[in-house]
C-alpha cells in the first residue's frame, strides 16, 4: 500500500436552582455511556436545539474536554440544551462520526483534522479554536541509550502511521540525516507503530528501546525506568505547537452558531479556571479519566504528564501548517491546500468579550 494511502485511511475516517437530570449518549464502540448531566431548571434550548454532541478523547492533551465537562463548564453555557458526549481512541474514528453527525463538535489532534479537512476537499470541518500544546516526549532505555546519537539503529514507537506523533518522529529523524522508509518504518531507526494502551507494556517487556508519544503514555514510560531524552516542545519557536484543536462541522456551525459560541464560551472560561486552578483542575481531568476509562492515573504519572501540557485558547495555525509540510516532507502527504481550515471569528467573538487577546489564523481562515 502506498504510503501516502496508508496515511490517509490510518487518519480519514451551574447554577444554584433546582436541578433537571438528563441522560446522556455516546457513539459506537469508541464511544462510553456517559451517567447522567444536570441541566438549571428553567434555563432555556439555544437555537432550538435539544442536544450539542461533543467528541474528545480520554487523554491529558483533551484537558479541557474532560475538566469543562466534569466540573459542567458546557453544561452551564448551553443551558437547557443537553451536553452529550462520545469518547474515542483515535482520530479516524471522531473524524467519521463528525462526518457522519453523530457529533457536531470535537477535541482532537492535528494530523487528522488536517487530513479531515483536505480529504472532504474542505467541505467537512473547520477548525474554531485551540486547546492545548505540547505534552510529547520522546522517552528511552537509558541503559540502551544514552544520547540522542543513540536511537539510531534502536526500536521507537509511535502512536500510529502518519499520526501527529509520527509525523514529528520521522521529520526529527530526517533532520538527523538518518533514512527511514515511513510506511514500513525501518532504516536507520525502526518505527514501530503500538497503540499507546500496549507501549508501556511492550517497553517494559524489552521489545521497544523507546517511544516518540504523549502524555500520559510517556509519563508512563518514565514510571517503568525510562528517561526523558527529549521533549519535542524544545524543537519549537517559543516552545509551543499544536497537540490538540476544536473542529465542527461546517452544516452545524453554520446553522447553529449561537451553539457553537456557547460552547467555546465555555471552552474559554474552562481554559481560565484551568490555569488559575491547576491543582483542583488535574484532579478534575483524573476523576473525568476514570469515568471514562474505569482507572485514574496515579500521581506518579498524573503530575509530570500535567506540569508538561499547556492549555490555552490560540490554535497556534502558524504550527499546524509547519506540521502538515513535515508530513509533506516524510512522504505520507501530498502539499495539501489549507486555507479555509480555520474560522477563528467566534473564538475572537468570545475572548474579546472576556477581555482577552484575540488569536490568529495565519493566513488559513475562511472567507465568507
Amino acid at each position: 500500500m502506498p504510503a501516502k494511502t496508508a496515511f490517509r485511511r490510518a487518519l480519514a475516517v451551574i447554577a444554584a436552582l433546582p436541578l433537571l437530570t438528563l441522560a446522556a449518549c455516546g457513539y459506537g464502540s469508541q464511544a462510553k455511556d456517559d451517567d447522567t448531566v444536570k441541566v438549571a431548571s428553567g434555563a432555556k434550548r439555544i437555537d432550538g436545539l435539544d442536544s450539542v454532541r461533543i467528541g474528545y478523547f480520554g487523554n491529558l492533551t483533551h484537558a479541557t474536554a474532560l475538566v469543562g465537562k466534569e466540573k459542567g463548564f458546557f453544561q452551564k453555557e448551553l443551558g437547557a440544551t443537553e451536553a452529550k458526549y462520545a469518547t474515542f481512541n483515535a482520530g479516524p474514528s471522531e473524524i467519521e462520526a463528525l462526518n457522519s453527525g453523530s457529533i457536531d463538535i470535537g477535541w482532537i489532534g492535528p494530523s487528522p483534522a488536517i487530513n479531515g479537512y483536505t480529504k472532504s476537499q474542505g467541505k467537512s470541518l473547520r477548525i474554531i479554536g485551540g486547546s492545548a500544546s505540547g505534552g510529547v516526549k520522546l522517552v528511552v532505555d537509558p541503559k540502551k541509550i544514552k544520547s540522542l546519537k543513540d536511537v539510531k539503529g534502536k526500536r521507537i514507537a509511535t502512536p500510529q502511521l502518519g499520526n501527529t506523533q509520527d509525523v514529528a518522529f520521522l521529520n526529527w529523524i530526517s533532520e538527523q540525516g538518518w533514512k527511514v522508509d515511513a510506511q514500513s518504518g525501518r532504516g536507520d531507526v525502526t518505527v514501530v507503530r503500538s497503540d499507546n494502551k500496549v507501549t508501556p507494556d511492550a517497553y517494559k517487556a524489552g521489545s521497544l528501546d523507546g517511544a516518540w508519544v504523549p502524555e500520559p503514555t510517556a509519563s508512563k514510560l518514565v514510571a517503568e525506568g525510562g528517561k526523558v531524552l527529549l521533549d519535542e516542545a524544545d524543537l519549537w519557536p517559543e516552545k509551543q505547537f499544536v497537540i490538540t484543536n476544536i473542529i465542527v462541522s461546517q452544516k452545524f456551525l453554520t446553522e447553529h452558531p449561537r451553539a457553537v459560541e456557547a460552547v467555546l464560551k465555555a471552552s474559554v472560561e474552562t481554559n481560565k479556571w484551568i490555569n488559575a486552578n491547576p491543582d483542583e483542575a488535574k484532579a478534575a481531568a483524573n476523576e473525568q479519566l476514570e469515568t471514562d476509562t474505569g482507572k485514574a492515573l496515579p500521581a506518579e504519572v498524573l503530575d509530570p504528564a500535567w506540569e508538561s501540557i499547556k492549555i490555552l485558547d490560540d490554535p497556534l495555525a502558524a504550527t499546524l501548517d509547519t506540521e502538515a509540510d513535515h508530513a509533506v516532507k516524510a512522504g505520507l502527504l501530498e502539499k495539501p491546500d489549507l486555507k479555509g481550515i480555520y474560522d477563528l471569528t467566534l473564538l475572537n467573538k468570545v475572548l474579546k468579550a472576556a477581555g482577552e487577546s484575540t488569536v490568529d489564523d495565519a493566513g488559513l481562515g475562511a472567507t465568507s
